[in-house]
């Protein structure tokens, strides 16, 4: 996965709360990459309503 692309959430691996799981089936674009849970890599995706939150990449599927 690379900044910029656009992704699709699959599901999510915690449940993370009911704002995160409302965003479950959205498509969003990568902004940046983060490290998370112990030197893990995610990634920061930006939604169409501006709002934003990482993701582990198993959790998203990329959109053509």
């Amino acid at each position: 996965m690379q900044i910029g692309q656009r992704v699709r959430v699959r599901g999510l691996k915690d449940g993370g709360g009911k704002a995160i799981a409302k965003k479950v089936g959205e498509v969003g674009v990568i902004k940046e990459e983060k490290i998370v849970d112990g030197g893990k890599m995610g990634y920061i995706v930006t939604f169409p309503d501006s709002t934003k939150t990482w993701f582990f990449p198993d959790e998203l599927e990329s959109v053509a």
